[in-house]
């Protein structure tokens, strides 16, 4: 083989050799740019951090109520400090799959263990918190679980079952053998 020959043999092998690498890398990206994976179901576990005060919750406070009273309508604070000792932090985030994240908080500060201030943020009733679960997810009907007579009409009639009765059981035996060999 010639010198011109060799070179022109590399030179085809090489081009044809990019060509196919250009090929597949322009087709990652256009399977990638086409594929949605939301399309294909995957699982996202859903992360809920935090205690869920509701509107009706935040509604039952009343400046002046004990840190216990207080406790018992809103449950034990996320976030209580020693540094800060009359200030309790309720934060609530929930992320789940095919729902908007959600985050609410609500501090609740103290003077002489009595409640002085509560800042929160637009809190939504319990009612409301369950709508934006569940998202625009349409619930339909169950089919009816009854036949109407013109349901049962398009069927044709059952045929009466021609079978000889069955054989009477066989007896049991009145001893089995030994589970284990006899004692030599």
């Amino acid at each position: 083989m010639t010198a011109y020959q060799s070179f022109f043999h590399s030179w085809r092998l090489r081009a044809v050799l990019g060509m196919a690498i250009l090929a597949g890398l322009s087709a990652c990206s256009v399977v990638s740019s086409s594929l949605n994976l939301e399309h294909f179901g995957l699982y996202k576990p859903e992360v809920v951090q935090g205690n869920f005060v509701s509107r009706e919750q935040r509604l039952a406070l009343r400046l002046g109520m004990a840190r216990a009273q207080v406790k018992d309508i809103l449950g034990t604070p996320l976030v209580s400090s020693l540094f800060h000792a009359d200030r309790w932090d309720y934060v609530f985030t929930i992320r789940r799959q095919g729902v908007a994240p959600q985050s609410f908080k609500l501090t609740v500060l103290f003077k002489a263990d009595l409640l002085s201030q509560i800042d929160s943020d637009e809190l939504p009733s319990e009612n409301e918190f369950v709508q934006r679960l569940v998202g625009d997810k349409k619930i339909s009907a169950p089919p009816p679980l009854q036949a109407s007579e013109e349901d049962l009409r398009k069927f044709p009639p059952a045929k009466a079952a021609t079978q000889a009765p069955a054989a009477p059981p066989l007896p049991l035996p009145s001893s089995y053998p030994p589970l284990e060999p006899a004692a030599r």
